[in-house]
């Protein structure tokens, strides 16, 4: 299979790094043939706070999907979160310039780089610009104006903007880890494209991503993303909470948390069974699958409640026709549908389904998501440090001040 026939993604996530590697088919779906991953030390709440641990974890990564599918990665979409992601709506007008008054790609090309001029801060870039609608002679509702006739055309469009310092970092990692950069995906959408189906973007849904260090929740309506939220809360709070309650290690807590963490105690047993060592003792004690759920509850519930809050903000004191779809590590947890549907007041929540040929576990749904968003519309080259060769990164003291010496010669 040559090089320009699959698609890469990489999800530099809280916890984890994920690196996803698929062959796209006539179809519309993806054959995947590759996954990596590997423990991400280097990010905190959707932010990079360490540079070389985060490249290791990358290279770590790639290499394991590289040796699953038997190729070489040189380039790949990376996927873009956190709470640095501010998305702006604005406007672009132009005149079709074609004398037969067809509309043609340059001038689709014209009127998105007129939706770009926008106000923005000295630390924030715009990274994507994502058309909403266009509107033709003011005739508004087009999804794709191309060959089409007209002499005014429109687009309204959300504008992705980052803060420089963290779209900068996350871009070096990703190049000193070997990895070109061929586009940037924002999470939200990569998540909607195996999460959510065609009739709930149309109608209006919340998709609720509540992952390790953030809580990411996107409105989807008249089957475009329209606005979009991130709480600093997420499942990394509800670890240190039962680490702290317990008296426990994070890396214990994790693991009880991920085996016999519930969100509901009506779904929980009461007979100590569970054992735990304690920090400081060496002997081992039992808990109930209650006395975990009585520190995890709490949490939950807060994340919950915040996150209807900004629902709130965001217009809807109501929900949505479609309702809420919960997705990311915490809502596999049993009973949390539930608790989400007496926060939201609504019966219209469910858990997201990831049916994907080839791959089981859901916890590479979003590098998932990221290959298929890519095989389907196409993301625009990202166009940020080009010219820049990555190669790929070794690991040890010498290497690292090799690399250190070449980036002052650059």
């Amino acid at each position: 299979m040559s090089k320009r026939n699959y698609l890469v993604g990489i999800d530099v996530g809280t916890a984890e790094v994920r690196v996803g590697l698929g062959e796209p088919r006539p179809d519309g779906t993806v054959n995947i043939i590759g996954l990596g991953l590997s423990p991400s030390d280097g990010v905190r709440k959707g932010v990079i706070v360490d540079l070389d641990k985060t490249v290791d974890a990358i290279a770590t990564a790639v290499d394991e999907a590289e040796r699953m599918a038997g190729l070489k990665i040189d380039s790949a979409y990376v996927g873009l979160k956190g709470l640095n992601i501010e998305l702006i709506s604005n406007r672009g007008v132009v005149a079709v310039s074609g004398e037969d008054r067809e509309i043609r790609e340059e001038d689709i090309d014209r009127v998105m780089q007129a939706a770009r001029v926008v106000a923005l801060t000295m630390d924030r870039e715009i990274v994507d610009i994502i058309p909403r609608e266009f509107i033709v002679d003011g005739f508004d509702g087009i999804r794709d104006p191309l060959g089409m006739l007209g002499v005014r055309l429109e687009v309204d469009a959300l504008v992705v903007t980052s803060l420089i310092t963290s779209l900068h970092n996350l871009l070096r990692c990703v190049n000193k880890a070997g990895i070109n950069i061929r586009g940037l995906i924002l999470q939200a959408l990569a998540n909607a494209e195996i999460s959510l189906s065609p009739d709930e973007k149309d109608l209006g849904v919340f998709l609720v991503d509540i992952g390790a260090g953030t809580t990411e929740i996107s409105l989807f309506q008249h089957g475009k993303l329209q606005k979009m939220a991130v709480i600093p809360l997420g499942g990394d709070h509800i670890t240190t909470d039962l680490a702290a309650g317990l008296r426990i290690n994070y890396f214990k807590a994790e693991e009880l948390k991920r085996e016999h963490g519930s969100a509901n105690l009506t779904y929980t047993e009461g007979e100590p069974k569970i054992e735990i060592k304690t920090v400081g003792s060496n002997e081992l004690r039992l808990v109930s699958e209650r006395e975990l759920t009585g520190f995890i509850e709490p949490r939950v519930q807060e994340i919950l409640q915040i996150t209807r809050g900004e629902m709130i903000k965001l217009g809807w004191p109501y929900l949505p026709p479609a309702g809420v779809v919960l997705r990311g590590g915490v809502s596999t947890m049993k009973g949390i549908v539930e608790v989400a549907r007496q926060h939201f007041e609504s019966n219209q929540v469910r858990l997201a389904n990831f049916d994907v040929v080839g791959v089981q576990n859901p916890i590479y749904s979003t590098v998932i998501g990221l290959l298929y968003y890519a095989q389907h519309n196409q993301p625009r080259m990202f166009t940020a440090e080009r010219g820049k060769s990555a190669k790929r990164k070794g690991s040890g003291f010498w290497q690292r001040l090799k690399d250190w010496m070449t980036d002052i010669i650059d």
